[in-house]
């Protein structure tokens, strides 16, 4: 159920800053580990949201909404944690089987998986249109991983049963429960706080939980490069920021509309991340990846018009 038209603006928002996140964590990765430029996102990011945070609650004047159900809300939230820093590590992986671009379009796949999480979990049932729009737009993702590859099903099995692919379906598997265990931790706040308080409050929450999580392990099993991430600060920080942004554009959009809504219009995501990686990254793509991106935009109009 869409509460409020505001979803729209916020998903793309969202868009805008997780492509260019991205694409910074992508060259973090050239001089750090997977674990720590997974990090970076949430040891920075954590305190850009508790000041986007405070500065909101300045300007309303009230207090940090409080959970009604205070062990569900830290329930949710760890399992959310949980599976964005698995999301964000395959992610990350997948870069280096394949590029920037296709590493990103495998992801994309958390709009239908993130359909049918909402569906069977949350009660979230889109319309016919929609479910059309996010097949098309899961059409458009398949055309950028058979690139260069045979077609046909037999093409189509062995491109998903590549590292890249399964690292990339992966990120997606665990961005889509992301937005699933956020929708759920958002909903143990009062329900009159507006959803940009419940927003953030969730991803503060959340990033303090990923920040000591992944902290402890790299402290446990990679030291060296846990001192990289304090080290690299000039480089890391911008990461962690744009991060903070992104989620809290996200978790806004996760409170205001269903999951699989959200997910798919945030597939417009494929083309700021080919353009990025076009004259940012240096990478080249072919006329099939192009065609690729304009179906998934296609798709992404059908779930408009069905919303």
């Amino acid at each position: 159920m869409i509460t409020s038209p505001f979803w729209l603006p916020a998903t793309l928002g969202a868009a805008a800053f997780q492509s260019w996140r991205t694409a910074l964590q992508q060259r973090l990765r050239g001089s750090m580990s997977v674990n720590a430029a997974g990090l970076v996102r949430y040891l920075y990011g954590a305190p850009t949201a508790a000041v986007l945070l405070a500065i909101l609650l300045l300007v309303e004047g009230r207090g940090v909404p409080l959970p009604e159900e205070l062990g569900w809300f830290f329930v949710w939230a760890l399992l959310g944690g949980i599976t964005q820093i698995l999301g964000t590590n395959l992610l990350i992986l997948s870069f280096g089987y394949r590029n920037f671009v296709v590493g990103t379009a495998y992801s994309k796949t958390d709009a239908m998986q993130g359909s049918v999480l909402g569906l069977l979990f949350l009660g979230e049932a889109l319309r016919p249109l929609a479910w059309a729009g996010v097949a098309v737009s899961l059409v458009g993702v398949l055309v950028l991983s058979l690139t260069g590859k045979s077609t046909g099903l037999g093409g189509l099995l062995r491109a998903i049963g590549q590292p890249a692919a399964l690292c990339g379906l992966g990120a997606g598997l665990g961005f889509a429960a992301t937005g699933m265990f956020t929708k759920l931790t958002a909903a143990t706040l009062p329900a009159d706080t507006d959803a940009l308080r419940r927003a953030l409050t969730t991803l503060v929450a959340m990033n303090l939980l990923q920040s000591v999580m992944q902290g402890a392990w790299m402290l446990w099993r990679e030291p060296a490069q846990l001192r990289a991430v304090f080290t690299g600060w000039r480089v890391a920080l911008p990461v962690g920021v744009l991060s903070a942004m992104g989620s809290a554009c996200w978790f806004t959009g996760f409170v205001l509309a269903p999951l699989g809504l959200v997910r798919a219009v945030g597939q417009v995501e494929i083309l700021l991340t080919m353009t990025l990686g076009r004259f940012y990254l240096r990478e080249s793509f072919t006329a099939a990846e192009v065609g690729g991106a304009v179906t998934v935009v296609a798709g992404v109009l059908l779930v408009l018009l069905g919303a």
